[in-house]
């Protein structure tokens, strides 16, 4: 049986979002099985990514980076990393990984994205405004970068006309966003619109209960509409 024969399953399962499926799959391959260990890896980075085991995930997506082969995926492989030093505070790895990518000329709205929301974390505004607008400029459907922006213009109150519209635009495309529904929600709130800040909030809260940011807006709300 070819390699891609083997893998075709679990490749299979992954592309219809079954990942806990498809990574006991990729996890229950016999060591000596003709296949690229590479590809593997690949598959098996990209499931504990979308399970949010990213302590694995970043195992198996270092070895497709340091492998050096197939370029695109070593290059969404680096991204996913930046991503996940991001997500858990590692921000220099996360630095070193997105130059690393600029470095190669791989500048998506995505990269362009994470660069803005770390310089955020780093309370850098001017960088990360500026690279929120790049990756509009790439993409202006992105909604990380919609979501991102409208809710940074909000909190130094730079522009809360453009903050409401692109806050809006994110809701519109992700309405289900636990974090567009939030910023959007927070511009209302900055506007002084209380009622409307707090439905948006509320809806927020309903999809992630646990988020103390959504709390702490909620509160203040409801604190400003007294």
């Amino acid at each position: 049986m070819s390699e891609n024969n083997i893998l075709k399953d679990g490749i299979q399962l992954y592309k219809d979002g079954e990942y806990s499926k498809s990574l006991a799959f990729f996890l229950s391959l016999p060591s000596d099985a003709s296949v690229d260990k590479m590809e593997v890896a690949y598959f098996l980075g990209l499931c504990y990514a979308k399970l949010e085991n990213y302590d694995e995930a970043l195992l198996f997506l270092e070895q497709v980076v340091t492998s050096g082969s197939q370029l695109e995926r070593v290059l969404q492989c680096r991204f996913l990393l930046a991503v996940i030093y991001a997500l858990s505070g590692r921000r220099r790895l996360a630095d070193f990984e997105l130059n690393k990518l600029l470095e190669t000329g791989y500048m998506t709205s995505s990269v362009y994205a994470a660069i803005a929301f770390i310089a955020w974390e780093q309370k850098d505004i001017d960088k990360c405004l500026a690279y929120y607008e790049k990756s509009l400029e790439k993409d202006p459907q992105n909604v990380s970068s919609l979501n991102g922006l409208g809710y940074v213009l909000a909190s130094t109150n730079k522009d809360l006309t453009r903050a409401l519209s692109l806050c809006k635009q994110a809701v519109e495309n992700s309405p289900k966003s636990a974090a567009c529904l939030d910023s959007l929600g927070y511009v209302y709130y900055k506007l002084g619109l209380y009622d409307d800040a707090l439905s948006y909030l509320s809806q927020a809260e309903k999809i992630d209960g646990e988020n103390t940011e959504i709390a702490r807006h909620i509160q203040a709300v409801e604190k400003a509409g007294h």
